[in-house]
């Protein structure tokens, strides 16, 4: 089969492999109809993730038809067409069963890798390192979807890939960060960054109830995401042109934003002293993550408000200003999303017709095309917000 596979940093390429097979009774195989590329995968293109190996098969967010189905999964059969999380849950553990999926402790074999660096390991991730089980992921024409009785979500007949295709991943990620928040009739969310996530917190915050919702973003470099955000319901911010603080500040009657989502993460930029300390330090090796709009947040947020973070942070950040979380009373939520929880609430919202999560696809490519895309996204050139690949297209 062709598959989108990592050969070093800004080096991917479409690639003959082996079909996958079932290995364990609660595999299915399926036939990949979609696929994306997300901001994470970034992460992974620009060589901040480690444990990559030459080889290794991209992709966290897909669906396809069963194929194949093993011996122990009796939810599915044979042309079922399923939406697949990017978490890998095994349904049993002590994690599974109090809705933290995300921290299952039974789905990566490589756990020893992630206790050296975090002290506990998250649940397996497809696509996303061997730090997170080393799993073949799923831009490719085919996948093997272990715990496959737990993990995917049945789709109903005559809705279209389009508009499922992001409960793999962005629309319960969105979601869950604005739900982290806590949101009051009377609140204002601001959110940083304003890519696929950021828009998906942006329309999740409003259907949440929230009175007023800020997104910021640099409309010098990607204004048809501060487009797209006002079309969701936002107020924008240009954080290019103005002081953001100060402007949070006139939009809140001088409080502050009672909740800040950081749906940036590692690879944040900016035009502040701090952004360009950032970018010198992981530059020379000296730090993992750029936290601009990390600290941006805390800062802005108000007293006793929440930080929500939905942003992927790799490892070890420097000049967090922790003194003015302590003081203000912040409380920080983050995490990666508890997919199992939402996908299936998020789905009666896509079916009642209360979003069409489709709004956010700018690029719909073959998947011969995908090193290209990668480029494109990561450089936000041809007005770029959001890759769907066809894996069984060709140009």
């Amino acid at each position: 089969m062709k598959a989108l596979t990592w050969c070093g940093t800004g080096d991917v390429r479409v690639s003959n492999v082996p079909d996958p097979k079932i290995l364990q009774p609660r595999d299915i195989i399926i036939k990949i109809t979609s696929t994306c590329i997300c901001g994470s995968d970034l992460h992974l293109y620009d060589g901040f993730m480690p444990t990559m190996k030459a080889g290794d098969i991209l992709g966290h967010e897909f669906m396809g038809i069963v194929e194949e189905v093993g011996p122990e999964v009796k939810n599915l059969k044979v042309g079922d067409r399923v939406v697949n999380p990017f978490t890998i849950c095994c349904g049993a553990c002590f994690y599974c069963k109090r809705d933290l999926w995300s921290c299952c402790e039974n789905t990566n074999p490589n756990a020893w890798m992630a206790e050296k660096m975090m002290g506990y390991s998250p649940a397996g991730l497809f696509g996303y390192s061997h730090l997170t089980g080393g799993y073949a992921g799923g831009q490719a024409q085919y996948a093997r979807i272990p715990y496959a009785d737990v993990g995917p979500i049945k789709i109903p007949d005559g809705i279209p890939d389009d508009k499922v295709i992001f409960l793999s991943d962005i629309f319960p990620t969105g979601y869950m960060a604005a739900e982290n928040c806590n949101i009051q009739p009377d609140d204002t969310v601001a959110i940083w960054g304003c890519g696929p996530v950021g828009q998906f917190a942006i329309r999740s915050a409003k259907m949440l109830g929230a009175h007023q919702v800020i997104a910021i973003d640099d409309g010098a470099r990607v204004p048809e995401r501060l487009r797209m955000a006002e079309e969701g319901g936002a107020i924008t911010i240009d954080m290019h042109d103005e002081y953001i603080y100060d402007k949070l500040l006139d939009l809140t009657a001088g409080r502050g934003p009672d909740s800040c989502i950081d749906a940036v993460g590692m690879e944040a930029h900016g035009y502040t002293l701090d952004a360009a300390y950032d970018k010198v330090k992981t530059m020379l090796f000296m730090a993992t993550d750029r936290a601009h709009a990390l600290r941006q947040a805390i800062n802005c947020c108000r007293k006793g408000g929440t930080v929500s973070i939905p942003g992927v942070y790799a490892g070890f950040l420097d000049k967090i200003p922790m003194g003015p979380a302590m003081n203000k009373g912040l409380t920080f939520k983050m995490g990666q999303t508890h997919m199992k929880k939402y996908m299936g609430p998020l789905l009666e919202r896509i079916q009642n017709g209360e979003i069409d999560p489709s709004f956010v696809i700018t690029h719909k490519l073959p998947i011969d095309q995908a090193p290209e895309a990668y480029k494109i996204f990561r450089d936000k050139q041809d007005k770029c917000i959001k890759v769907v690949l066809k894996p069984h297209e060709m140009n």
